[in-house]
């Protein structure tokens, strides 16, 4: 269910979502009106979610009132997910809505390009060889030509390589490239059907003291080249400052832990002028640009109705206003600049809809439609001003009825989703893409951030004579007894799903193991066969299963005998469903947090089948959660039997039970139980036990002492996943026992090697491989062991977390060695 924040109603974007409708109160209109009389507009650009600078877009669009987009060029699949399992494109999908609903606070608009954050890289040589260089660049000129900022600003520096994320510096040098490219009709030409070119007027780098390195420094540092804006505004009518409202929009980053608090008081921002005009007035970063009405030719009429309309609104009688604002709304349709016509078309109906309390909702009696079926949608329409309009309906909207004061009207009707629909999901997921990039055909819907809804609804609204249409997308909601209303998109689904229930299948020998299957019906009475596709060295029986499905939301489950082949293989199992000849493959995946809207995601319906030459013991492990991951999950497939513990239940006692103490990612920055209990656990160590503890970062550890001896965690990290690993101590057990560790073990592994490695540690550690990234020294900390009484304690920033969800063989064989230590 959406976060409503009541207090403030900014985002004016174009998108259609599935939320809960608007309510402003005239305070919050008003400033809609003082938007709608600004014409200049801002664009931000940085990497990743949680990139952007909230205080900084705040601050131009509510003080400012400049329209102001934030471009990520990814959705931050490469980060990590402090609330849930989810990672790579799913944790992508939660981090864009989480963009979302941050501009939803800060009253910016959100964009993305195509790009894929593969992850941490450490210069913009390599993140511009995985990206395809031209295409996020075409996507940048794209994004700029659609807007049509008149002032860039990035987040990054465009000539400090190597000093930061990769991905950082690319995004700044990309967009200074863009800057100068933007405007020449020969850069990408194909745009140009649906875009004009574009030339900002000035492009700035947004730095601070820490891009000096302190604080010291930046005081010190030659300021002539930097433009110093306030950006510490309290802002009387919404009773907040700038940086409580930009911490609202922070603190939805939730998957990345960047809750934040508001400050208040005085607060400065810099930027250093790139290219472009340079500014006299250094305070104004629209200095040269007429950002009224008068910027369009023969247009000085709207700007006279609507400064009016703002000289003279009546807070509490905004109704007053209407007949001014459908003037204005008429002219702004006659306008040939089809730019600024689609953007104030919407803003100003959306202040027409306020002003006048109109409510109109289209709710769907399902939350899921299945192609081929229909739903009843029950439209809602209500007028509380006092101004005559009316709603016009039925075939070729030949029927009007007239909304009278604070009267219900309703109507209903039936929709009906064509077999050829297509299925609701992210669009950039629909297409198979690269290491690097997503692929989205269609140049139109490049850098969309939502879920392209193909359900919308039009009330066709006539006041003063003129027609208004306002679009509604359908929406499915219903009343929980804790939360109230909540409110759920209307989601396309396929009338069948399935879903191979474990991602990864460990075969440790010849012998065959059940694989389960779960169907789902999307709609009612539904029966057909199931089919797991494998490839030809692997058996699979039966060939097919039947099932039969009586209800919508039914599920059954099939299980499928597989058998290996001798020799070791790694391979993708494939489950089809077939109805009456048709097919359908996709597996439905629905993400679900209160602070972002529910997600449906359609993926192929695979999991991967490994022929694992490994071998394992009978060890008994305790698992103790961190941030969340499914390491236990893969632990069960290696054979072992695996208990949650949560950090509570540690005693003594509990422990007594268990061979192996397992912490997941980031435990020790996010448990502050663990910090109560680490004698225990040390106790357990010296007691003959192992215990293994997988990486954490070095901020905000719940405790100091995380090993028995001294550790220091450092940001080393192998991001180059293909590295050379090079064994310190060969002959120790973690490389030999039981399995035999070679350097084939560390090929196909994802994204990287690991991350958070210790810099310094006792002599009582161990070091056990050594790794780097080209041009760097060796990192010598990815694996540390100390005996520690009568057990052993290793500490890791191995991915552990990314390999075995990916099926990486290396990766399980390594860490049964470890697991099997103290034998």
């Amino acid at each position: 269910m959406q976060k409503n924040y009541t207090f403030l109603l900014l985002f004016l974007g174009l998108s259609l979502v599935a939320q809960r409708p608007q309510k402003p109160n005239s305070v919050e209109i008003y400033h809609q009106i003082e938007k709608l009389n600004f014409l200049g507009s801002v664009l931000y650009v940085a990497a990743h979610p949680d990139d952007e600078n909230t205080r900084l877009i705040s601050y131009l669009s509510n003080e400012k009132n400049a329209r102001t987009g934030y471009l990520s060029l990814t959705r931050g699949d490469g980060g990590q997910n402090l609330i849930g399992p989810e990672l790579r494109e799913l944790l992508g999908v939660i981090r864009t809505q989480e963009l979302i609903e941050a501009r939803k606070i800060d009253g910016g608009e959100q964009l993305f390009s195509r790009a894929n954050d593969f992850g941490f890289s450490k210069n913009p040589d390599e993140t511009l060889q995985i990206w395809d260089k031209d295409q996020v660049l075409s996507d940048v000129i794209w994004a700029i030509r659609k807007f049509q900022p008149d002032v860039i600003i990035n987040r990054f520096d465009h000539r400090s390589p190597g000093t930061t994320h990769g991905h950082h510096t690319a995004s700044a040098m990309l967009s200074l490239e863009a800057f100068d490219k933007t405007n020449d009709a020969s850069v990408f030409p194909n745009q140009l059907q649906y875009v004009t070119t574009w030339q900002p007027k000035r492009i700035f780098f947004n730095t601070s003291w820490w891009f000096y390195g302190s604080k010291e420094k930046f005081d010190k540092a030659d300021k002539s080249n930097l433009s110093q804006l306030q950006t510490g505004v309290y802002y009387e009518q919404f009773g907040k400052s700038n940086q409580e409202i930009a911490a609202l929009s922070r603190s939805c980053h939730q998957s990345q832990g960047f809750g934040s608090t508001g400050a208040r008081g005085e607060e400065e921002e810099y930027l250093e002028f790139l290219k472009g005009e340079s500014l006299k007035d250094k305070t104004n970063l629209f200095e040269g640009i007429d950002t009224s009405w008068n910027r369009i030719p023969g247009e000085n009429l709207i700007g006279s109705i609507l400064e009016k309309v703002q000289s003279n609104f009546d807070f509490k009688n905004p109704e007053a206003s209407i007949p001014e604002l459908v003037k204005a709304y008429e002219l702004i349709q006659k306008l040939e600049d089809d730019h600024w016509k689609t953007i104030k078309s919407e803003e100003i109906k959306k202040i027409i809809a306020a002003c006048a309390g109109l409510y109109l909702e289209s709710v769907a009696d399902v939350q899921e439609i299945a192609t081929g079926n229909k739903t009843k949608v029950k439209q809602e329409a209500i007028n509380r001003s006092k101004v005559k309009m009316y709603w016009l309906s039925g075939i070729n909207n030949a029927q009007k009825t007239e909304l009278l004061f604070n009267k219900v009207v309703t109507n209903s009707i039936e929709v009906e989703i064509d077999a050829t629909d297509p299925f609701t999901s992210p669009y950039y997921l629909n297409e198979k893409g690269t290491v690097g990039m997503y692929t989205v055909n269609d140049q139109r819907n490049i850098g969309k951030p939502d879920v392209i809804s193909r359900i919308p609804d039009t009330f066709l609204i006539e006041i003063n004579g003129v027609t208004i249409p306002f679009e509604r997308n359908i929406v499915y909601k219903y009343n929980d007894d804790v939360k109230g209303e909540v409110y759920q998109p209307l989601d396309v689904v396929p009338v069948v799903t399935s879903s191979i229930q474990e991602k990864v299948t460990i075969f440790p020998n010849n012998k065959e193991k059940p694989v389960t299957v779960k169907i789902k019906a999307g709609t009612e009475a539904i029966a057909g066969s199931i089919s797991l596709e494998v490839p030809q060295n692997w058996t699979v029986s039966p060939a097919s299963i039947l099932f039969s499905l009586a209800k919508k939301g039914e599920e059954q489950l099939a299980i499928f005998n597989v058998t290996p082949p001798k020799e070791a293989s790694d391979v993708t199992i494939k489950s089809v469903v077939t109805i009456n000849g048709q097919t359908f493959d996709k597996e439905k995946i629905d993400i679900n947090y209160p602070h972002i809207y529910k997600q449906m995601v359609l993926k192929s319906a695979e999991a991967k089948a490994i022929k694992l030459n490994i071998k394992t013991k009978s060890e008994k492990i305790a698992y103790i959660m961190g941030a969340g991951d499914e390491v236990p999950k893969s632990l069960t497939q290696m054979g072992y039997e695996v208990t949650i513990l949560k950090p509570e239940e540690i005693t003594n006692e509990k422990l007594q039970n268990f061979d192996v103490v397992m912490t997941g990612i980031r435990a020790y920055n996010v448990v502050n139980a663990l910090g109560f209990k680490q004698n225990l656990l040390f106790d357990f160590v010296k007691n003959g036990k192992t215990m293994i503890v997988q990486y954490n970062t070095l901020d905000d550890l719940v405790t100091k002492e995380i090993a028995p001896f001294s550790v220091k965690l450092s940001r080393d990290r192998v991001t180059e996943e293909n590295a050379e690993v090079r064994f310190l101590n060969p002959n120790h057990p973690v490389l030999n026992y039981p399995n035999k560790i070679t350097a084939d073990d560390f090929k196909g592994w994802k994204q990287e090697q690991g991350l958070y490695y210790p810099s310094e540690w006792d002599a009582n550690f161990t070091p056990i491989i050594s790794a780097n990234d080209k041009g760097e020294k060796p990192k010598d900390g990815a694996i540390l062991v100390a005996k520690y009484g009568k057990g052993n304690y290793i500490y890791t920033g191995i991915s552990f977390f990314r390999e075995l969800p990916e099926g990486v063989p290396g990766a399980f064989r390594l860490l049964a060695n470890m697991i099997a230590i103290g034998k």
